[in-house]
């Protein structure tokens, strides 16, 4: 396809063009129905052409479609963060809008630091942030030194500050070389090890993604892990900050991740869902106490965008959480995820896959060579694309993702159908899917 002046994601990759969606599918230019087993990147959880969004995202076009933010407020935005909040773990009553999910972290991570400034002074050296390896937290110069995701940074790595990381809950490869449940999720306590390391006075914050999206395709956590950082933050006096851009907004089967295991985050991020793919939007979500202490010290976060708190985009997300209240869909995601569960089994019997994991409707497949050994292909046999062709020849699309083993080997990919999904739907693409894995068999084995 010729992009004539438009600048694509990859020159040379050859991608179908979109010209319709409409439910759980998209429509080629020769009319060829793909059912969106990935929505999008996670982000279409109401389905496509969901008339009452357009709709309502129309009529604020047609009322006001912009007022700088330095100088105007809005009731529809105002109306958008009660929304957010109202899904939101009790005491998270603040939000901040802005474009998407890079933004969103890049907000969090200088919250967290101004908070402590406010808190303590200018002298405050609460100024290190923790991350972890094998993460994605955004794109842009500050989010790539927070993240871990090896082949998206190293072009860019004279551009941005390193910050300190410790390993992710990677239990089908430990990383420590142990076994769960007897290891005593060692991953976890690690943090305590590198806040001491660096010395808690000067730590700020530990951010990381409840299910990991696109390093590692839907890794999940054994359910000790989050209390076990909740409880290493709070005694050491750092925030827990929780990227819920890709896992929250009901894709596990609640409306944020970290409510599975009762577990507050100081700070959550949340993005792509959160106004169904409708508008591109993303929020910070904050802790009562952090909002306003800076509201009561110097009065104003320092921190902004154009687009922040726009009311069109305002509009898109009020309309997808009323909507997603109305028809249940967060109910219907966990109930899809348990339909999922019972077909996993049969998923893992194919010789190519590694690992099934996930929660809800955010599943990750690992891909290997040699299930025994859990052996990956070479890099140059590209698995996760191959996975990706030979399932859209089905009429399923997936995400792919690679290098989760080192940040340099290995291929998944993650499976999270629209969170509308019917059983009839989820079992339709859980075929195809079958179908697509071993179709990629025959050609990864010759």
């Amino acid at each position: 396809m010729d992009s004539g002046h438009l600048i694509p994601r990859s020159f040379t990759a050859k991608v179908r063009k979109a010209v319709r969606g409409e439910g759980v599918y998209i429509y080629d230019d020769e009319g060829k129905a793909y059912m969106d087993g990935c929505s999008g990147a996670l982000l279409s959880s109401i389905g496509h052409g969901v008339k009452e969004i357009a709709d309502a995202i129309y009529q604020q076009l047609l009322v006001m479609e912009f007022a700088h933010p330095s100088r105007w407020s809005n009731d529809v935005t105002v109306e958008a963060a009660a929304e957010v909040a109202s899904l939101a773990q009790k005491g998270l009553d603040y939000v901040w809008f802005v474009s998407g999910g890079s933004e969103a972290i890049e907000s969090a991570m200088k919250m967290a630091r101004q908070y402590f400034v406010e808190r303590d002074g200018n002298g405050s050296g609460k100024r290190e942030i923790i991350a972890r390896w094998n993460s994605y937290h955004g794109s842009t110069v500050g989010t790539m030194g927070l993240g871990g995701s090896m082949g998206r940074r190293r072009t860019f790595s004279p551009l941005f500050k390193e910050n300190p990381k410790i390993c992710a809950h990677y239990c089908y490869r430990c990383p420590l070389n142990l076994k769960y449940p007897s290891c005593d999720v060692a991953c976890a306590r690690t943090l305590e090890m590198e806040i001491l390391r660096l010395g808690p006075e000067t730590v700020a914050a530990f951010f990381a993604e409840p299910v990991v999206g696109s390093t590692v395709g839907g890794l999940h956590p054994p359910k000790e892990y989050w209390p076990i950082v909740r409880e290493i933050c709070t005694k050491y006096d750092v925030l827990l900050v929780a990227d819920e851009v890709m896992c929250g907004m009901g894709r596990t089967g609640k409306a944020f991740c970290t409510q599975h295991w009762n577990v507050t985050p100081d700070i959550m991020c949340s993005a792509k869902a959160i106004a169904g793919g409708y508008a591109p939007v993303g929020a910070m979500i904050v802790k009562k106490e952090i909002a306003e202490t800076i509201r009561d010290k110097s009065g104003a976060f320092q921190h902004g965008h154009t687009y922040n708190g726009n009311p069109v985009s305002a509009a898109a997300v009020t309309a997808t959480i009323r909507y997603m209240k109305k028809h249940k869909v967060i109910e219907n995601a966990a109930k899809m995820g348990k339909l999922f569960d019972t077909m996993a089994p049969a998923l893992e019997e194919i010789p190519i896959v590694g690992q099934v994991r996930g929660m809800g409707l955010m599943r990750g497949v690992e891909i290997v060579a040699d299930q025994k050994t859990k052996e990956p292909f070479p890099a140059s046999r590209k698995a996760a694309a191959v996975v990706t062709e030979e399932c859209m020849k089905k009429g399923l699309v997936v995400y792919p993702g690679t290098g989760q083993i080192s940040g340099v080997a290995g291929d998944q990919f993650l499976f999270g159908p629209p969170l509308v999904s019917t059983k009839e739907e989820i079992e339709t693409m859980v075929g195809r899917l079958a179908e697509g894995l071993k179709a990629s068999v025959k050609v990864l084995k010759q």
